[in-house]
C-alpha cells in the first residue's frame, strides 16, 4: 500500500523551502512534488526495509528483454522464461520464438533456441531435474470480424492397413458440390488396423477366418479456398483428397466437422520437450496424443506426469482426454477422463490424489467443471468440496498448497467472473484436506477485488503476494500496485512494500535460491483509463527483497558442506558455524508458474537434529508429500530469516 503522509508531514515537507516552491509552482503540483520525495526518502530508510522489504529493478540488455509468459527456477539455481512467440502474431508468422535463461547469481542472460511456440504450453519439474514442457499454439485466434473464410475440423481417415499416409500442409479437400477447403498443418495418418475375428455358425462349427479393417483417423483445422459464406456447412459429408489417385484416393478421404464463420480461437500443438538445465538445451520427446493450447501439468508421486486440459488442434476445449507421461521411457500414455476448464489449478495430497480449488485461467463454460473438489486418479472419483464465496469467481485467481504441506491445506485468492467480465473479488478461503468432510471457511480479504495476483511461498512459512488488477487484462488502469504477506498461524495479511510496475495477465513470481522474489511479466489489453490504446507487454522485471533479509542482513543463518542425495534414512547433514541459531529447516520444491498457476510449488516440513557443527535434515518418506525430484534446502532462525538454499535431490 503506497504510504499517504498525514498533514502535519505535509507541512513539514513544504516548510523546507516550501515558500520559494509554491512561489514558481502551482500548489498542487508543489504538494504532489513534495509528496513524492518524501516517499521516495521513507522507504529508503533502513527502518522501513526491515519491516515492509523492498523492491529493485533488474537491468536487462535489450537483446535479452522477452515477453515473459512462463517462468521456472531449474536446479542449476537458473531462471527460464519462456516466451515463445509471446502473445505477438508477428513473431509467430515469422516463425521467431523466444526462451531466455537468466542466471541470478551473476544477473547474465542467454538465448535459448527454441525449436516450437511454447506460447502458452504446460510444464513441470521432473524428477532428474528436467524440466517438461508440453503443448502450446499451432495457430493464434481469429476474431469474428477477421474471419473472411470458413473454417473447421476436418477427420481425415486412411484405410489402407499396408500403408501410412503423410498429407501436407495445403492439401485440398473437395466436397461433393465441389467445395474446397485447405488444410494448414501436416497430417500423418499411420496404417489402418486389421484384425482377424473368429464366427461360427447356428451350429457352432468356426467358419473361416474373417478379416476386420478399422481406419486409422487424425484431425486438421481446414480453411476455405473463396470468402464468402457459401463455404459454411454444419453438415458432415465424406470429402475427396485433391491429388490422391488409384487405391490412396479410395482409402484416404475426409469427414467434414462443422465448419463455420464463427470466431475461430487459438489452437495448440502436441510437441513435449524435456529441458536440460546442464546442456542448457531443449530436447524433443514423444508428442501427446492430443494437442493442447493453455493445459495444466502436474507432478504425481510417482515422478510421472499428468497433461490435463487446453484447447485442441481445432481450437475446441478438451472434453477431457488427459494423458500421462513417463520420463523414463519418454512416452504419453491415456490417463483418467475429466473434464476441467483450460489451465485448472491441481495440487498433488497425500495418498497421490489431487485437489482442484476451482482456480483456472481462461476457456470453458461457466456451468462446467467450476466445482472445487478431491480427485482420485485411481478410481476417477471426483468428492466435490463445498462452501466456497463467490464460487462464481475463480477464473484468474491464485491458489497453493499452504505451507507446511503436512497441514494440506489449500488457499485460493481472488479472482474474476468468466471470461471478459469486468467482476473480481477480494475473498480468500482455506480447505482442510486432513477433515472426514473437508470445506471451505473464509479467510481474511485482500485490499480488494483481485484477478491475476501472484502468490509466492517463503521460506518462514509465509505467502508473499503482489500485484494483479481488478478488472480484465487491467482495463481502465485497474494495476494493484500493492503487495501483503499472508500469515497461515494468524489467518492474517500484514503489509509489503509496494511494487513499483503493475502486472496482470501473462504475469509471473517466483522463489529464487538466495530468498529474494523475481516477478515478470504483464500484458495489459490497453495502456490507458480511456481503454483507447493498444496495451504493450512489460519486459521490466522487479525483485523483493523480504523484510527478513533486511534485519538479518550479513548475518542470516549459512549452510556448508552436504550432500545433494538423501542416504538411506531419508537424512541430510549439513556443516554449519551455529547450529543453535537454526529453529527449523523447509524442502521447498521449485515453480514452474504461468497464467498465476504454480501447482509446483510447496514447502515442507524437515525434522532438524542439532549437533557439534552441524545440523542434520529429516525428510518425510510419502511421495504425495514429497514427489521426486530437485529441492531448495532453506534454514530459517528465530527472527524468520533464512539462509541461501542448497539443493537437494529427493529419489
Amino acid at each position: 500500500m503506497a504510504y499517504q503522509p498525514s498533514q502535519k508531514t505535509k507541512k513539514t515537507v513544504l516548510g523546507i523551502g516550501g515558500i520559494a516552491v509554491l512561489a514558481g509552482l502551482n500548489a498542487p503540483a508543489a504538494l504532489g512534488f513534495a509528496e513524492k520525495q518524501y516517499y521516495e526518502y521513507k522507504i529508503a530508510q533502513p527502518a522501513y526495509k526491515a519491516k515492509y522489504g523492498s523492491w529493485t529493478q533488474l537491468g536487462i540488455p535489450k537483446e535479452f528483454r522477452t515477453n515473459a509468459i512462463h517462468a521456472a527456477l531449474l536446479h542449476t539455481g537458473k531462471v527460464l522464461i519462456v516466451a515463445g512467440s509471446g502473445n505477438e502474431i508477428k513473431k509467430f508468422d515469422k516463425g521467431s520464438f523466444d526462451t531466455i535463461l537468466w542466471d541470478p547469481r551473476t544477473d547474465t542472460f542467454k538465448k535459448i533456441p527454441t525449436p516450437d511456440d511454447f506460447f502458452c504450453s504446460g510444464h513441470a519439474q521432473l524428477p532428474d531435474g528436467r524440466l517438461l514442457v508440453a503443448g502450446g499454439t499451432a495457430r493464434y485466434e481469429r476474431l469474428g470480424a477477421e474471419v473472411q473464410r470458413a473454417g473447421g475440423g476436418m477427420r481425415v481417415k486412411n484405410e489402407n492397413p499396408e500403408k501410412a499416409m503423410v498429407l501436407k500442409k495445403g492439401t485440398r479437400f473437395r466436397s461433393p458440390a465441389g467445395v474446397e477447403y485447405v488444410s494448414k498443418f501436416d497430417v500423418k495418418l499411420p496404417k489402418a488396423k486389421r484384425t482377424q475375428q473368429i464366427t461360427y455358425n447356428r451350429a457352432g462349427v468356426m467358419q473361416p477366418w474373417k478379416t476386420k479393417v478399422t481406419a486409422s483417423e487424425a484431425r486438421v483445422f481446414v480453411e476455405a479456398t473463396e470468402d464468402g459464406p457459401l463455404s459454411a456447412t454444419d453438415k458432415q459429408a465424406q470429402y475427396e483428397i485433391v491429388g490422391l489417385r488409384g487405391k490412396d484416393a479410395d482409402n484416404t478421404y475426409g469427414l467434414s466437422e462443422k465448419i463455420t464463420l464463427e470466431k475461430q480461437d487459438f489452437q495448440g500443438i502436441r510437441a513435449a520437450y524435456e529441458f536440460d538445465p546442464k546442456a542448457e538445451k531443449y530436447i524433443s520427446v514423444d508428442p501427446m496424443a492430443k494437442a493442447r493450447w493453455y493445459p495444466t501439468l502436474v507432478g504425481l508421486d510417482d515422478g510421472r506426469v499428468l497433461a490435463v486440459s487446453g484447447l485442441d488442434d481445432v481450437g475446441v476445449i478438451d472434453p477431457g482426454d488427459n494423458e500421462i507421461y513417463d520420463p523414463k521411457k519418454k512416452k504419453w500414455t491415456p490417463g483418467p477422463k475429466r473434464y476441467f476448464p483450460t489451465y485448472p489449478a491441481l495440487f498433488l495430497t497425500k495418498g497421490g490424489k489431487l485437489f482442484y480449488p476451482a482456480s483456472n485461467a481462461g476457456y470453458g463454460p461457466a456451468d462446467k467443471g467450476r466445482e472445487a473438489g478431491l480427485w482420485d486418479l485411481k478410481t476417477n472419483k471426483f468428492e466435490k468440496v463445498p462452501g466456497l464465496r463467490d464460487a462464481e469467481e475463480t477464473e484468474t485467481s491464485a491458489s497453493l498448497l499452504l505451507p507446511p504441506a503436512q497441514d494440506q491445506k489449500v488457499m485460493i485468492l481472488g479472482g474474476g467472473g468468466v471470461g471478459e467480465s469486468k467482476r473480481s473479488t477480494p475473498r480468500t478461503a482455506v480447505v482442510d484436506l486432513t477433515k472426514d468432510s473437508p470445506s471451505f471457511k473464509d479467510g481474511p480479504n485482500l485490499p480488494q477485488g483481485t484477478r491475476y495476483l501472484n502468490s509466492v511461498i517463503m521460506p518462514d512459512d509465509s505467502v508473499f503476494t503482489t500485484n494483479g488488477s481488478e478488472d480484465y487484462r487491467g482495463r481502465s488502469s485497474s494495476n494493484i500496485l500493492k503487495a501483503q504477506f499472508y500469515d497461515p498461524r494468524s489467518n492474517a495479511f500484514h503489509e509489503a512494500a509496494s511494487p513499483r510496475v503493475g502486472r496482470n495477465y501473462h504475469s509471473e513470481a517466483l522463489l529464487l535460491p538466495d530468498g529474494r522474489v523475481a516477478t515478470f511479466g504483464s500484458d495489459p489489453l490497453f495502456d490507458d483509463q480511456q481503454n483507447t490504446k493498444l496495451g504493450h507487454f512489460e519486459q521490466r522485471m522487479e525483485i523483493f527483497t523480504p523484510p527478513s533479509l533486511h534485519r538479518g542482513g550479513k548475518n542470516r543463518p549459512v549452510l556448508g558442506d552436504g550432500p545433494e542425495e538423501l542416504d538411506k534414512r531419508h537424512r541430510a547433514t549439513f556443516a554449519t558455524d551455529h547450529p543453535d541459531r537454526i529453529v527449523k529447516a523447509r524442502l521447498m520444491r521449485p515453480s514452474a508458474v504461468t497464467h498465476t498457476t504454480d501447482v509446483e510449488q510447496r514447502s515442507i516440513e524437515l525434522g532438524l537434529v542439532k549437533e557439534g557443527n552441524s545440523v542434520t535434515v529429516e525428510v518425510p518418506r510419502d511421495p504425495g508429500l514429497v514427489p521426486p525430484g530437485w529441492y531448495m534446502l532453506f534454514v530459517t532462525d528465530k527472527d524468520g530469516t533464512s539462509s541461501e538454499a542448497k539443493w537437494i535431490q529427493v529419489k
